[in-house]
């Protein structure tokens, strides 16, 4: 790739802006885990993969900063920090994994050398880093054999290498099909309200040259009709033991659009997506945004002042309309193989 979203740097975290694409590319190296905490809020990294990886160099760094206290002390003191970071977005559940995982890696060290115990904390966030590296090339090996040379895909928002510590999860496909020697096209949903699609869909695929037309949210179903889209593949945020699973906001739609029209629509995503504890789609909380997403662009009102707002960043897709989860692990065919 031509860019990395997010990678530490000394003992720093190195994030690139997101919310600041494509007019400016600009990185920031945070030290404070509070700043990390903000820049998952404010959308500066944004992806499940890539939040959850912050989350676990946060809680790393927030380890380091505690310089004047004993190991004990500091294990109490970053059970309450890792909550505070789990609760920066409550609906991917890779944020919560991450953090979770390296904060029980640590506590099981029995030792009593402060330092080999912020070692352990920062050599697991290291190691979640690696291995999304490996998860998003797995995930494009097995998912490029689902298209075929000279296939149209559409996506809706960005799961690509900008939402991962590697290549993407769904753009992880449309690489490797490229790599392989495939020509394959791209249709890439703006995403309203944040236009992540417009903004950093496009800006990622333009730099790895990939042919990608971008298209508005209510467009998709038109393309359809008129037979110009092989397949949909985007990427999920959590996913629930029966399949249903919470992508960003429009997701739903465009599923059952595909549905409609005959068109196989694939979720791309690692295993720690999948969140065998909630049960179904009504389970997985659904997190709603700042009425100023919806209301203002780039500072600029675009509605009457006061009006009423409604903003999930994220909808329920039901199992049913899943034609195949493209994992690490490989494809696991859906409810709709059959249509």
């Amino acid at each position: 790739m031509n860019f990395k979203a997010i990678e530490p740097v000394g003992n720093k975290l190195k994030i690139l802006d997101q919310r600041r694409l494509p007019r400016e590319v600009r990185y920031n190296e945070y030290d404070d885990y509070r700043d990390i905490i903000e820049s998952i809020k404010t959308l500066e990294v944004r992806g499940a993969p890539a939040i959850g990886i912050a989350g676990a160099f946060a809680l790393a760094i927030a380890a380091q900063a505690e310089v004047k206290t004993d190991l004990e002390r500091l294990k109490k003191i970053l059970v309450d920090i890792a909550r505070e970071i789990r609760s920066a977005r409550p609906t991917a559940v890779n944020l919560a994994w991450a953090v979770d995982r390296t904060l029980d890696k640590a506590n099981h060290y029995a030792g009593d050398r402060i330092d080999e115990y912020r070692r352990i904390l920062w050599n697991e966030a290291s190691l979640i880093l690696a291995e999304d590296e490996a998860m998003c090339h797995a995930i494009g090996a097995h998912g490029q054999a689902l298209l075929k040379d000279g296939d149209t895909v559409l996506t809706h928002c960005n799961a690509g290498a900008l939402a991962t510590g590697g290549s993407g999860t769904a753009l992880a496909v449309i690489y490797a099909a490229r790599d392989s020697g495939k020509k394959v096209k791209v249709f890439a949903d703006e995403t309203r309200p944040l236009l992540q699609g417009a903004r950093l869909t496009c800006w990622e695929l333009m730099q790895e040259g990939i042919d990608v037309t971008l298209i508005c949210d209510n467009m998709a179903g038109f393309l359809m009709q008129q037979g110009k889209i092989e397949s949909v593949i985007l990427g999920a945020d959590r996913i629930a033991a029966n399949g249903d699973f919470a992508n960003k906001i429009g997701t739903y739609s465009v599923a059952i659009l595909a549905k409609e029209h005959g068109v196989p629509f694939y979720v791309a995503a690692p295993t720690s997506t999948f969140d065998p504890g909630i049960n179904s789609g009504e389970d997985i909380p659904v997190e709603e945004r700042s009425p100023d997403e919806l209301t203002n662009w780039g500072g600029v009102p675009i509605a009457p002042p006061g009006v009423k707002t409604y903003s999930p960043a994220f909808d329920i897709t039901p199992a049913e309309l899943v034609t195949a989860y493209i994992t690490d692990k490989g494809i696991t065919w859906g409810k709709r193989k059959g249509d």
